[in-house]
């Protein structure tokens, strides 16, 4: 306790990462008043029916931080400026251009790089955006149909909104503390906490007390395992070379490399579900469809996406594969054995340099393989918890519980990081 209170006393006196903590503070405050203001022409009632009714719409309204279950002008969130990071990311396997200029040219590579995820990010929003306002058309949400100019007035907001958010996400990161687009995620789904607690007080009944105890257990050993999961190390001593310099000795101090045992943290939750929720919404634009054959393949194509079986083991291997695919896109084991080799560090028993870059990225894959399987556990838990007991929030839940907790342990790293860098 002693230690939090010495901690909270340096942040409060400490002027530059004040300024950031506000800074976040005040841009999740501003997007929580965008995500209250509706778009024009919605059905409030039926609006509330439909959720209540849908596990889908349920997990892409923790996409777009809570905008989505009120029809506001930021309803698709970060989804869109996601799915287009994942596309460039992937795009890097198989353009050697992309790759290059993400991993060899440097911070001006990696800013081009981002622009074109955020040039991306406006058709996705436009595509994303239009196939929703014609699902919710078709349910009766929106009063004044798909009129032509009310359409396009309400695509612009939508597509403005997804930009507004993608900016707001960049300026968090920059200017604030912490991963921004992660952070709004996180916003969205604790300010729906107080009306999750009210619905579960209003509907709580004393036979299903065995059913929210489990769930209570299972979050538990969710929150025990990320921390276990996220705190691991794996340490690789490494030993600095004596350097004689006139009557002075130097170097010779052993130390250690942390390799943490999931380098990705909760990115790989979020692009998996980002990729497994983007054709559900493509195929549900179809579904009532005019066309008959259309409609009956889309409903054949929505039922087997929505099979518990098939999503949650597409879950898992989405989550194994992007926690694969991230560490590799933002570990360079190669940079790490050069950097060692110039400051006069090595690893006893390996030789530097191309010797130490393969045995440090064995030792990552390996401790990678961990780290996978066990998000991709977690990840599904929520998912089997609720084919056994029928209640769809559980799968909701236990997802945001999962990406609470990540970001929550990602931030506090970060401040202790701010901290300890201006203590010395």
């Amino acid at each position: 306790m002693d230690r939090l209170i010495e901690k909270i006393k340096l942040i409060a006196n400490d002027a530059g990462l004040r300024k950031r903590i506000l800074f976040v503070f005040a841009a999740l405050v501003l997007f929580r008043v965008f995500a209250a203001i509706p778009i024009p022409g919605v059905d409030t009632a039926r609006l509330a029916e439909f959720f209540s009714n849908n596990q889908f719409f349920g997990l892409l309204n923790i996409f777009s931080g809570g905008g989505l279950s009120n029809m506001s002008i930021v309803m698709l969130g970060v989804a869109p400026y996601i799915t287009g990071s994942i596309i460039m990311q992937l795009m890097t396997v198989v353009s050697p251009r992309l790759k290059a200029l993400y991993h060899e040219e440097g911070e001006a590579g990696k800013r081009r790089f981002i622009q074109y995820s955020r040039l991306l990010t406006v058709p996705l929003a436009l595509i994303q955006g239009f196939g929703l306002l014609i699902l919710l058309a078709r349910q009766g949400i929106l009063l004044g149909g798909l009129g032509s100019f009310d359409t396009i007035i309400n695509l612009a907001v939508i597509v403005a909104g997804s930009v507004l958010l993608m900016w707001l996400g960049e300026l968090m990161s920059e200017f604030g503390i912490g991963n921004g687009v992660s952070l709004i995620i996180f916003a969205g789904i604790v300010s729906a906490i107080p009306s999750v607690l009210q619905q579960t007080l209003f509907t709580f009944s004393i036979a299903q007390m065995p059913v929210y105890l489990g769930f209570l257990l299972a979050a538990v050993a969710i929150v025990a395992g990320v921390i276990a999961v996220t705190e691991a190390e794996r340490p690789i001593p490494v030993t600095y070379a004596k350097r004689v310099r006139g009557n002075k000795v130097y170097g010779g101090v052993s130390t250690y490399l942390p390799l943490r045992l999931n380098q990705a943290g909760v990115i790989p939750i979020i692009f998996a579900l980002s990729l497994l929720l983007f054709p559900q919404m493509i195929v549900n634009f179809f579904v009532g469809a005019e066309n008959q054959i259309v409609n009956t393949v889309a409903g054949m194509i929505l039922a087997v996406l929505q099979n518990p079986i098939f999503s949650s083991l597409l879950y898992f291997v989405l989550v194994f594969f992007f926690t694969y695919f991230y560490t590799a896109v933002t570990f360079d084991p190669e940079a790490i054995a050069t950097n060692l080799q110039k400051s006069g560090a090595f690893i006893p028993g390996v030789r530097p340099g191309h010797t130490t870059t393969l045995y440090i990225a064995r030792i990552v894959t390996r401790i990678t393989f961990v780290g996978a399987l066990f998000l991709g556990i977690v990840a599904v838990l929520p998912l089997i918890m609720k084919s056994i007991t029928g209640i769809a929030a559980f799968s909701i839940g236990g997802t945001a519980l999962l990406i609470v907790v990540s970001v929550v342990l990602d931030l506090v790293k970060k401040v202790d990081a701010q901290v300890a860098m201006r203590e010395y």
